[in-house]
């Protein structure tokens, strides 16, 4: 029994010598790794860019089933953020500095130790290099836990390598696969609903529908309000040759609801009118392509565009219903002079658009 007390006492002692050995050492890190991601730059930094992605590849965050995420209303660019918890676990994310298409600085927080990272987006040949950079400071717990891990730096080298693989595979499949079919004349509906409008350079357009549409969510859901139906864009003037666009980012509501004057959501009602369906199930990088299709089908069929109307994207299915941007739903509605033979009616719900007086320059 003495002997098992003496050994007993031993690993004790070794145990507090290893602990104040750990505690006493720099906790300072840095990590550096690179990866070549199989996508456009442009592409790879606005997945990057946006949080609510990072479930799909973050190492830690996809191999963690119980990882709860909080994410605020802008997710998207400089200022956007988003924590997370796991049973005594948590941290946060903020973005402090975007160089679009080409760099982003975040601040990380984890339990009491910080650290600044950074990403890098670069041309390269077979797609993009993505150099991921980790810098900060342990505190004396996370010091000591990671030490019995094998240490800080061989716990970040794994998290950012297998987050860059994980990166490279979505995207390589997510981008890759999506369908785009032409379903024929459908009648829009009446209603009413709230929107915000917003004028931006066409290049900036994707962005500035993410940050605005989730504003508009996050609206709802801080007021209480119900929606009717899924966002949607309106476009109220498009202007390729000046790279100007002007649109609405709008939620349909069961009643007609009023704001005040000073706000920056306004009430819309919703005027019905004749249109071509088209609908896009994949990534928002084929939006183009899923519109040219309708433009052909349009011509190709002697239909008439009605420029009275307005020419519409509503999403059906986004991130917040499936983090997969193949399996992303998006309806593209260009208004038309109907034909009674081919009118038919829609055979999904969807949500209708607000009948603006402003001139219309070009469509999408």
């Amino acid at each position: 029994m003495r002997i098992l007390k003496y050994i007993f006492l031993l690993i004790v002692l070794a145990f507090i010598g290893v602990t104040v050995y750990v505690a006493t050492q720099n906790g300072n890190f840095e990590i550096t790794k690179s990866s070549i991601v199989k996508a456009r730059k442009s592409s790879v930094f606005d997945y990057v860019n946006d949080y609510k992605n990072w479930e799909s590849f973050g190492s830690y965050m996809t191999k963690e089933n119980n990882i709860q995420f909080d994410y605020p209303a802008k997710t998207v660019g400089s200022g956007a953020s988003f924590s997370w918890t796991n049973g005594s676990d948590n941290g946060t994310v903020k973005t402090v500095f975007v160089k679009e298409n080409d760099s982003l600085s975040q601040k990380v927080s984890c339990n009491g130790s910080s650290a600044n990272i950074s990403w890098t987006f670069k041309d390269t040949v077979g797609g993009t290099k993505v150099t991921l950079y980790g810098k900060g400071k342990l505190d004396i717990f996370t010091k000591i836990t990671t030490f019995f891990k094998g240490g800080i730096s061989n716990l970040l080298t794994d998290t950012f390598e297998k987050s860059l693989r994980n990166l490279d595979k979505t995207l390589d499949y997510e981008m890759k696969t999506y369908s785009i079919k032409v379903n024929g004349i459908v009648q829009r509906n009446s209603g009413f609903c709230l929107q915000q409008k917003i004028s931006c350079k066409i290049k900036s357009l994707p962005k500035n529908i993410k940050i605005v549409m989730s504003g508009m969510v996050h609206f709802f859901k801080k007021n209480k309000l119900v929606m009717a139906g899924k966002p949607y864009i309106q476009y109220d003037r498009y202007d390729a040759a000046n790279d100007f666009v002007t649109f609405s980012v709008c939620i349909p509501t069961r009643e007609q609801i009023f704001v005040t004057p000073e706000s920056d959501v306004s009430s819309a009602e919703i005027i019905p009118f004749t249109c071509l369906k088209t609908t896009l199930v994949g990534d928002y990088s084929h939006t183009q392509e899923a519109w040219s299709k309708a433009k052909k089908y349009i011509k190709d069929n002697g239909l008439t565009e009605n420029l009275a109307g307005k020419y519409t994207e509503v999403y059906v299915k986004t991130i917040d219903d499936i983090k997969q941007p193949s399996k992303w739903i998006t309806e593209i509605y260009i208004p038309v002079f109907p034909k009674a033979e081919s009118a038919i009616p829609a055979t999904i719900p969807v949500t209708p658009v607000v009948k603006s007086t402003e001139p219309t320059t070009e469509t999408p």
